[in-house]
């Protein structure tokens, strides 16, 4: 018979054990495991953004060779505040330090994307699906899910360190090394911010959609305090973790102080992540959902998708159309700053057709969001395998709902979404140019016939093979490769072709031609239509 003081005493043990190192047991595993799962998304982000990173150097030497060139460069830059607030502040006109200036501020927003999703996907995603709740009935402890996902983040930007600052290490091995931890700093920032943000909210999505828009701040108040200062010196540009990165100062006397503010923030962050990850039941959270309404506007499938996309396509909506009006804004000066420099020109032609230098400039940046766009249309496609995989789909399909009617909803909301994103995008140009908006529009939509190409793919995937449907963001990740560095490093036209996008003209400016928007098109409903039959003809989840 046990007594109550046995009781007692065994409860204290089993207490003991679990607040120390049992919280970690299973760290080790799980880590191996998030790592094989990320296999193919890891590789992925860090080879787009350290080639980004890397293939700056060269093009910046080809555009400004000279001392000179690159001293015109950096006073241009100096006077002008809206080129600084898009791109940041010059320190120095070294080749490394442009670099540090072109790519930052981007490959440090890139790094904090892969760490925030990496983190939400194993820790909040887990838990939301029901495998955090099998996985901790094991030998797994408390803290172990949180902690594995956590130095997962931290390998990706150990290696995208270690891959900068090798590869830039010819330009300066200090600024090489102070700009690849630099960039790993803020991915950090994120990916702790992000496990914080995964104990408040009890959904998925809803942790991506705040941890994105907090990095949006960053990126919006570093933009404010540099358009004020031309020395990264304000006091808005000190708030942001993309403003800590610019004022590191690479290649250009580093500031290696700054360093330990990434450092301190992560600690903080993190330790708020492990007490908050302590004090709820897995599946819990701080800020429960709202419970919605089981009827009225969630009478369909396609009103349910919605309700479900709504925040994405909101989010999505307002960056397009903002960034639309700083390129808008911009277009008049483009002349100004690219000057005699027929490098820089070419680029620009080569991106956005032979036409005047004001349209070329338009095209290639209403290209660029055209890249942008296709992942957006993957994030939505994609949704479909999440709602399946974590089996809420099951009891929708259960009802009177069929997968067609069920996937059509989704679908539409994907590509519906990426054309109204594009529209938003040619309103925001049209604001900020003042001129041209009917050219403007169409250049703006003819850019979704790519976009559904890359959609299209996602739902063949998804539909044919659902455990090979990460490779959408695969696909998307080489299209944006391809159209952002292919130009800078002047690309054969036959790899430029390689992406939907080198295939449509080059608007505004360019002539019209119907003849490869509608086979792009044609590709996009072919695509879908397979993917379709493969969600018919499979097992749910299998």
């Amino acid at each position: 018979m046990t007594t109550s003081t046995d009781t007692g005493g065994a409860r204290t043990a089993f207490a003991a054990r679990s607040g120390g190192s049992r919280q970690l047991d299973g760290t080790g595993t799980l880590l191996r495991f998030a790592l094989r799962r990320d296999r193919v998304m890891l590789p992925i982000w860090v080879a787009v953004t350290g080639l980004m990173v890397l293939s700056m150097p060269n093009s910046l030497k080809s555009l400004y060779g000279t001392a000179a060139e690159r001293a015109d460069l950096m006073t241009q830059m100096t006077t002008n505040s809206s080129l600084r607030a898009l791109i940041g502040p010059v320190f120095d006109d070294s080749l490394g330090a442009l670099t540090a200036w072109r790519v930052g501020v981007y490959a440090g927003a890139l790094a904090a994307v892969m760490s925030l999703l990496v983190v939400i996907r194993h820790t909040r995603d887990e838990e939301e699906s029901g495998r955090q709740e099998l996985v901790a009935s094991g030998m797994v402890g408390r803290r172990a899910s949180l902690t594995s996902a956590l130095l997962t983040a931290a390998v990706a930007n150990a290696v995208l360190a270690l891959l900068v600052a090798a590869g830039l290490a010819g330009q300066g091995a200090a600024g090489a090394l102070a700009f690849g931890l630099g960039i790993a700093g803020v991915g950090m920032v994120f990916a702790t911010m992000a496990a914080v943000v995964a104990q408040l909210t009890e959904s998925a999505r809803l942790a991506r959609g705040l941890t994105a828009g907090v990095l949006g701040a960053a990126f919006v108040l570093r933009a404010a305090g540099d358009a004020s200062e031309n020395e990264g010196s304000s006091f808005l540009t000190w708030v942001s973790p993309l403003g800590w990165l610019e004022n590191e100062r690479s290649f250009a006397d580093e500031r290696w102080w700054v360093l330990l503010l990434f450092v301190g923030a992560a600690l903080v962050q993190g330790a708020v992540a492990y007490e908050l990850a302590g004090r709820r039941d897995v599946g819990m959270s701080f800020l429960p959902t709202r419970p919605g309404p089981a009827s009225g506007r969630l009478r369909t499938a396609g009103a349910l998708a919605w309700r479900l996309q709504r925040g994405s396509v909101l989010g999505w909506s307002i960056g397009f159309f903002l960034a639309g009006v700083v390129y808008g804004g911009l277009a008049d000066g483009v002349a100004d700053f690219v000057g005699d420099n027929e490098g820089a020109r070419e680029i620009f032609e080569r991106m956005g057709g032979s036409s005047a230098l004001t349209n070329a400039f338009l095209a290639s940046m209403i290209g660029m969001l055209g890249l942008i766009a296709a992942l957006y249309i993957v994030s939505a496609v994609l949704r479909l395998h999440g709602e399946e995989t974590s089996g809420r789909a099951e009891p929708v399909l259960a009802g009177a709902v069929g997968r067609l009617r069920w996937a059509a909803g989704h679908l539409a909301v994907a590509f519906g979404g990426s054309a109204w994103i594009m529209l938003l995008a040619g309103l925001g140009f049209a604001a900020g140019h003042g001129k041209d908006i009917g050219p403007i529009l169409g250049a703006c939509l003819v850019q979704v016939a790519g976009v559904w190409v890359i959609g299209g793919a996602a739902v063949l995937l998804y539909g044919v093979a659902p455990r090979a449907a990460i490779a959408a963001w695969g696909l998307a990740g080489a299209v944006l490769l391809i159209g952002w560095i292919g130009p800078a490093l002047k690309a054969p036209q036959a790899v430029l072709n390689l992406s939907p996008f080198g295939h449509l003209p080059k608007l505004p400016g360019g002539g019209m031609e119907w003849a490869p928007v509608l086979s792009l098109l044609g590709v996009a409903v072919v695509l879908v239509a397979g993917g379709l039959v493969g969600v018919r003809r499979r097992d749910v989840t299998s």
